[in-house]
């Protein structure tokens, strides 16, 4: 199975709805540069920023980076 990081970036954007960069990069204990790079597609984020990502969102970290293995 292949990692799809260009869905995984639009899953991201979409999440983000309204909010600024700055706003869930100050939430989730990122920078707005790595946030930004990964709703671009251009960088995975570390274990740790994928909970935080999903914490914040209220989701599963399965729905964001892993749809095609959620239930």
């Amino acid at each position: 199975m292949k990692y799809d990081i260009m869905g995984n970036a639009s899953r991201l954007l979409k999440l983000r709805g309204n909010k600024t960069r700055e706003e869930v990069a100050a939430a989730t204990g990122t920078s707005v540069s790595a946030l930004a790079m990964y709703e671009l597609g251009q960088r995975n984020p570390r274990d740790e920023v994928k909970c935080a990502l999903a914490k914040y969102y209220s989701v599963p970290v399965s729905s964001i980076f892993f749809p095609e293995k959620s239930t």
